[in-house]
């Protein structure tokens, strides 16, 4: 009912996991993942419970390998289908013999891919081959990889849900939570496609494409992402346009004034000096 892909990125340490199904919130019930211990894919009938279990084992100091070595000899979960990745980058599914087929796991060089009621055999390796030969961070590695599982049959049932959900390899800090990525598509016709989207988005809020963001951020903020692309730009008159559209909105020029020390308005305000 379910595919998935969890990687460890090398260069940075990242763990993550990537998932669709033709379930609601398939974001709620498959992927797990702690900061500094693991990432984990619990599917098709496995417990709801075991994502959590498995994590307290990594962080226990198990295995990937003995972790699901023990779910696997449950006789309640012959229906289970799991995957672990701790951070060293050691990886390690099963598919329970009472999973839907199409079923099964593919396990490569620091990530797996798994899934079950597949609409063919093709998806699995698809996923397999993309991840292996796509470059790119993280996130967009398992995009590509659950992108092109979509394309080539993806839930035998259809489409209506996907996650991703990327960790950090360190412990959290009071400074730093350790959660890298963590965007849910609950209800879509398009769930992937969607998906890619809102990590489009993520990027533009991260790398401040102001230009981006005045096209794709709620409707309510797009004027002030206008105003702060006109600034880069040295475009005055494209500033003073946007800033006027801002101040017709009910609390926006309170709110202008209140943010008068930010330095990206203060970009905005030198340039209508």
């Amino acid at each position: 009912m379910t595919f998935s892909v969890l990687a460890r990125d090398p260069a940075t340490g990242d763990i993550g996991i990537a998932v669709s199904s033709c379930i609601l919130a398939v974001g709620r019930a498959v992927p797990g993942a702690r900061p500094g211990v693991g990432v984990v894919a619990v599917q098709a009938r496995s417990r709801r419970g075991l994502g959590a279990t498995l994590l307290d084992g990594l962080a226990a100091g198990g295995t990937p390998s003995a972790l699901v070595r023990r779910a696997a000899h449950s006789a309640e979960d012959a229906d289970r289908q799991i995957a672990v990745l701790d951070v060293t980058g050691r990886i390690a599914a099963d598919t329970g013999p009472g999973s839907f087929p199409e079923c099964g796991h593919l396990v490569g060089d620091g990530f797996s891919v798994q899934g079950n009621m597949l609409g063919s055999a093709d998806v699995l390796p698809a996923m397999s081959r993309t991840f292996a030969a796509v470059d790119g961070d993280l996130p967009d590695r398992l995009l590509a990889a659950l992108s092109a599982g979509q394309h080539a049959g993806g839930d035998l049932r259809g489409r209506q849900s996907a996650a991703i959900l990327v960790v950090s390899g360190q412990p959290p800090t009071d400074e730093d939570d350790g959660v890298r990525m963590d965007l849910r598509v609950d209800d879509s016709g398009d769930p992937v496609a969607q998906l890619g989207m809102l990590r489009n988005l993520q990027r533009a809020y991260e790398e401040r494409d102001y230009d981006r963001l005045a096209l794709f951020a709620p409707e309510g903020a797009r004027d002030l992402y206008a105003a702060l692309a006109a600034s880069s730009r040295g475009d005055r008159e494209g500033v003073r346009r946007a800033l006027e559209a801002m101040r017709e909105r009910p609390g926006w020029s309170a709110w202008l004034r209140t943010m008068a020390g930010d330095t990206r308005l203060a970009a905005v305000s030198r340039l209508l000096g």
